[in-house]
C-alpha cells in the first residue's frame, strides 16, 4: 500500500525525519509542492484564506505545529472541506519556561545590569529589581501555559491570581476578576489568545489601573498589547519592564523603540523553540494530519460534522 503523501513548510531536523519514519513521504518546503497533497503542516509562514484554499482544492487537512491558528481562516476552510488540527499540548513546558525567564530577567532588571557591566561600571547604586518573594503574579489566561507559570510562580512564593472567562478553579491560583488582576498585581504574564475580546487587553485605560512600577510579559500574542502605551507607560515609569516573546506586528520594525531600551526584553517569538519543544510541536502535528488522512481521531479545530 502507498504511504500517504504530506506537505510541509519548513525543512525537517534529523529528529523529525525519524519521527516521520516510513508512515509518509515528505514534500515541500515551498508551495510548488503543494499541488495534488491532501495534507499540509504548517507553522505561521502563510495565511491561508479563502484564495489559498482555492489554489490548493485536492487539500483535506491543515495541521498547525502550536496552539494557535490566526493564520487559517476557520470558516474558508470549513467552506472548502478542509479539516484544520492543531497541536495544543505542544508547546506548554517551553512557552512556560520562557515567560518565566523574561519574568525573571525584567524583574531583576538583567538587561541593564548586563550593561552597565560591559561599560565597566560594576556596582548597583540604586538598587530596582523586585523581589518575587510574596509578590503577587496576576495571570490574564489558565490553560496549559499559564498553568505551569503558576506553578512556576508557587515555587518562588509569589501569589498567584488569574482571571480566565472559562475557568471556575485552578490549584495554586486565587481566581478573580480581570479588575483585579490588573489593579493589584506586581507582574502580569498574558497567556490568552488574540481575539476581538483581548486585543488591546493590555492598554492606555488598563496601564493607568495597574500598580506603579509593574511587570508585564506576554508570551502569548503581539495583538495582546497596544505597544504605543506600553512604550509611554515605560517612559513614565508606570511600568517599570516588559518581557516580550511576541509584538504587533511581527516581526517589528527594526526602529521600534521598545528594542533599544535596558527595561524591555524581546524575543522573536522563540517561546517553545527548545530543542525538545520544537519536535514536539512538528510530531504532534504531523501525527494529527497523518490520523485524519488514515480515519483516526485527531486534535481537530473545525467540527466538519
Amino acid at each position: 500500500m502507498a504511504v500517504p503523501v504530506i506537505h510541509v513548510d519548513k525543512a525537517l531536523t534529523v529528529s523529525e525525519a525519524e519521527h516521520v519514519g516510513g508512515r509518509a513521504m515528505i514534500v515541500g518546503p515551498g508551495d510548488h509542492a503543494l499541488n495534488g497533497v491532501a495534507a499540509s503542516v504548517i507553522g505561521v509562514g502563510h495565511r491561508w484564506d479563502a484564495d489559498r484554499f482555492i489554489r490548493f482544492p485536492d487539500l483535506k487537512v491543515i495541521s498547525r505545529m502550536g496552539i494557535g491558528y490566526d493564520n487559517v481562516d476557520v470558516a474558508a476552510a470549513r467552506a472548502a472541506g478542509v479539516i484544520v488540527c492543531n497541536a495544543p499540548d505542544s508547546p506548554t513546558v517551553s512557552t512556560a519556561e520562557h515567560a518565566m525567564a523574561l519574568l525573571l530577567a525584567v524583574t531583576k532588571t538583567l538587561p541593564a545590569m548586563q550593561r552597565r557591566v560591559r561599560q565597566g561600571d560594576w556596582g548597583n547604586p540604586n538598587p530596582t529589581a523586585l523581589e518575587l518573594d510574596g509578590a503577587t503574579l496576576g495571570l490574564i489566561g489558565l490553560g496549559r501555559i499559564g498553568r505551569r507559570v503558576a506553578n512556576a510562580a508557587n515555587a518562588l512564593g509569589m501569589r498567584v491570581t488569574g482571571y480566565d472567562p472559562m475557568v471556575e478553579d485552578c490549584e495554586g491560583v486565587e481566581i478573580c476578576s480581570l479588575d483585579r488582576v490588573i489593579e493589584n498585581s506586581h507582574v502580569i504574564s498574558l497567556h490568552a489568545p488574540a481575539t476581538e475580546a483581548t486585543r488591546h487587553i493590555v492598554c492606555a485605560d488598563t496601564i493607568a489601573r495597574m500598580r506603579p512600577g509593574v511587570f508585564i510579559v506576554n508570551c502569548a500574542r503581539g495583538p495582546l498589547i497596544d505597544e504605543t502605551a506600553l512604550l509611554a507607560a515605560l517612559d513614565s515609569g508606570q511600568v517599570a519592564g516588559a518581557g516580550l516573546d511576541v509584538t504587533d506586528p511581527e516581526p517589528p520594525d527594526p526602529s521600534n523603540p521598545l528594542l533599544g531600551r535596558d527595561d524591555v526584553i524581546v524575543s522573536p517569538h522563540v517561546a517553545s523553540s527548545t530543542v525538545s519543544g520544537r519536535l514536539r510541536l512538528f510530531s504532534h502535528a504531523f501525527d494529527n494530519a497523518l490520523a485524519v488522512l488514515e480515519g483516526r481521531p485527531a486534535t481537530v479545530v473545525n467540527d466538519m460534522a
